[in-house]
């Protein structure tokens, strides 16, 4: 059945892997114009790098042709029609028509001056002012006749010449000049003016003949031929592709045309090396914690949706790219592993970044860095202030990458740098505010116990804590003790010591139901154990660890503290009281119950509940012998160690030798800090130990072991 049920599990786990993968791979191969290839290019694109001519080449260049051909065609002058002599006799008719109407106007005995003025101003498309309009009225008709045949005779020489559409104006200019100068200035203006206001255009635009020269012009040219030299450049690096650059490619034969099955391949391969060099490493250093299916699926769906904003904001984009939060996801992977796990996933998020962006080592070393960096700062994020610190960490790192590759290069202008420098800064601050955010999201939908959530529990005025106080403030000085002999040695061997310490200060929170029963609460020289038989005396020991799990659920501690309250004792017996059923029994072990005397367990299964273990036996043990010197600390400290091990407490963690050693070193400098032994001095010939304190201390050793 277990061996059925491991099976499930692996299947499951296979199953979630699978399905991450698929789903990044997925993301990843949306259509987008490609990547981290050199040669898939096209019009318009921007080219990751230098292409160069592979050998010496001349061939006959479609697009220089269409070039040299529309130049061609453009030097082709618009074609007009000949001036249409027609079109000069009609104006002449209308210029007679308006001077036989003025004619008739000045022969006019009837009309007043102020009608043959109004008269004049009426005639169409001729423009008189006030003098010229009475100087017509009152020339000699000798001179009217002057000026009637120098206007017809002007116009007849500007209509002889062309004058094409748009063009009536410069004709109108040329108009005084062809006036005689024999009239005086008055008389030449008025010529001027009737003869302009009858200029009209006499040559149309032909659009079939134009259309015929520069089709013409066109086909003269044959043929013009593109040549590249042996390593001459194609297309240079970060240069915007143009037609001529593409024709010169497929010439080559250096441009293929989009494979979206070579591409789906080349993009699977990369994640399956990615994917599975992230599971491996988490695998080998994490595999308890990675086993756990629903933090695993969340894995999954977290690197699934890390590749779809990376396919939203990395390709075909400048400036998004610096702004991308790679450090979320590697800071909030250290807080729930380890550092060693959020700089693996950089390596694997700046790698894919490199791969989607045309500056791929630019940009996966921004990202790798920064993100790297952040997880060493961060830690296990035991203070808020550290994502403020590990995203100004981001921040200036990535300032520090982009100042390394964008200065020098004289294609980014200052504008552009300092923009690139403003993305580095908002990708620091999105990190650790996301990182901050899906830390408290997971947290709450895995059940996980997080660093806040630790912070929190470790407040004084926690409910719990203040119930222990006010209840059994013995046995919350024992939890201070313990918390700060536990934190220390967790710290030394690098365990969680916030962890740690949480929850040594919670491990005995049962015996705030009846604190009557244990040693540090109980007034000296009143112990309630005399007055019991030995099996009921260790019940009411032993209930002190299903009372904690019950005030634990009661206040809603999280798992992995309450798993400090179950394991603090392990499977460890009440000796004492077993001792005094064995001696009641006239020492026959078969008439004892030895399960009566038994912690329920489990034994430790972390390296934080097997310290707490020790730190609790350790500082009973230290308070009940009151060790003089650090030689006795240190026998003290070994005694516990080596009974635990004996009894197979610790076997179910990953201590190794070194850790174990480490601890005791620990615990060693910390008790000594704690009782401050000195150096012994000869005794006098009289004891210097009262009967009273003989008495306290034999009491003392004599407790039953909590």
């Amino acid at each position: 059945m277990l061996r059925l049920k491991s099976a499930w599990l692996a299947a499951r786990l296979w199953l979630i892997l699978v399905l991450g993968l698929v789903g990044t791979i997925a993301i990843i191969s949306l259509p987008s114009s490609e990547r981290g290839s050199t040669y898939n290019l096209e019009v318009g694109s921007v080219s990751s790098q230098d292409i160069l001519a592979p050998y010496a080449l001349t061939y006959n260049s479609e697009v220089l042709l269409e070039e040299a051909r529309q130049s061609a065609a453009a030097e082709v002058s618009d074609i007009y029609d000949p001036p249409d002599t027609n079109v000069a006799r009609q104006q002449l008719d209308k210029l007679q028509t308006a001077l036989q109407y003025i004619d008739n106007i000045r022969a006019d005995t009837i009309a007043t001056p102020e009608q043959k003025l109004s008269d004049l101003a009426a005639i169409e498309n001729v423009t008189l002012d006030t003098d010229q309009a009475e100087a017509i009225l009152y020339f000699p008709d000798s001179t009217w006749e002057s000026i009637k045949l120098e206007a017809t005779s002007v116009l007849e020489q500007v209509m002889r010449s062309e004058i094409r559409e748009g063009r009536v104006e410069e004709a109108r200019r040329r108009v005084p000049a062809l006036v005689s100068i024999t009239l005086p200035s008055t008389q030449s203006q008025i010529v001027s003016q009737l003869a302009s206001a009858f200029v009209a255009p006499n040559s149309r635009y032909n659009a079939e003949a134009t259309e015929n020269a520069k089709a013409a012009a066109r086909e003269a040219v044959q043929s013009v031929s593109k040549s590249y030299a042996n390593g001459e450049m194609i297309v240079n690096r970060g240069d915007i592709v143009t037609p001529l650059d593409v024709e010169g490619l497929q010439t080559y034969g250096l441009l293929d045309a989009p494979n979206t099955a070579r591409t789906v391949a080349i993009r699977a391969l990369l994640v399956l090396i990615l994917g599975g060099t992230w599971t491996l490493y988490a695998h080998r250093v994490h595999g308890s914690q990675i086993r756990n299916v629903r933090l695993a699926t969340m894995l999954s769906l977290i690197f699934i949706f890390v590749a779809f904003v990376m396919q939203l904001m990395l390709p075909d984009h400048t400036v998004l790219p610096y702004i991308f939060p790679a450090a979320t996801v590697p800071m909030l992977l250290t807080i729930i592993f380890s550092p060693g796990m959020g700089i693996v996933t950089s390596m694997v998020i700046g790698a894919l970044a490199g791969f989607l962006t045309p500056r791929g080592l630019e940009v996966s070393l921004y990202m790798m860095v920064s993100a790297s960096l952040a997880c060493l700062v961060i830690g296990r994020a035991e203070r808020l202030s550290a994502f403020f610190w590990s995203g100004l960490v981001v921040a200036i790192s990535g300032a520090f990458i982009v100042a390394i590759f964008r200065f020098p290069d004289p294609a980014t202008d200052l504008l552009g740098k300092l923009t690139l420098l403003g993305a580095a800064v908002l990708s620091g601050m999105l990190s650790a505010s996301l990182a901050f955010g899906f830390l408290l999201l997971v947290g709450s939908l895995l059940g996980m116990t997080t660093s806040l959530q630790l912070i929190e529990l470790s407040r004084p005025d926690h409910p719990l804590l203040q119930l222990v106080l006010n209840k059994a403030p013995g046995t919350y000085q024992h939890s201070l003790q313990v918390a700060n002999l536990a934190e220390q040695a967790a710290r030394a061997i690098g365990a969680n010591a916030l962890l740690t310490r949480v929850g040594a200060l919670y491990h005995d929170a049962g015996k705030a139901i009846h604190p009557q029963y244990f040693i540090e609460n109980q007034i000296p020289g009143q112990n309630v154990h005399d007055q019991l038989d030995p099996e009921t005396s260790a019940s009411v020991i032993i209930q002190h660890v299903s009372d904690g799990l019950e005030l634990a659920r009661k206040y809603h501690l999280p798992q992995r503290v309450k798993d400090f309250i179950a394991e603090h004792h392990g499977t460890l017996g009440t000796s004492f009281q077993y001792n005094q059923a064995l001696n009641a029994a006239n020492g026959d072990s078969n008439l004892v119950n030895r399960k009566a005397f038994t912690y329920p367990g489990p034994r430790p299964r972390s390296r934080e509940t097997a310290i707490l273990m020790l730190a609790d036996s350790v500082e009973a043990k230290a308070r009940a012998d009151v060790p003089t010197d650090e030689k006795e600390l240190d026998k003290l400290v070994r005694w516990i160690i080596d009974d635990r091990l004996a009894q197979e407490q610790l076997s179910r963690t990953d201590l190794t030798l070194r850790d174990i050693d480490t601890i005791r070193r620990s615990f060693v400098s910390t008790l000594k800090n704690f009782y401050h032994p000195r150096l012994r001095y000869p005794e006098s010939n009289q004891e210097n130990q009262s009967p009273a304190t003989s008495a306290a201390d034999q009491r003392l050793s004599a407790t039953p072991e909590a």
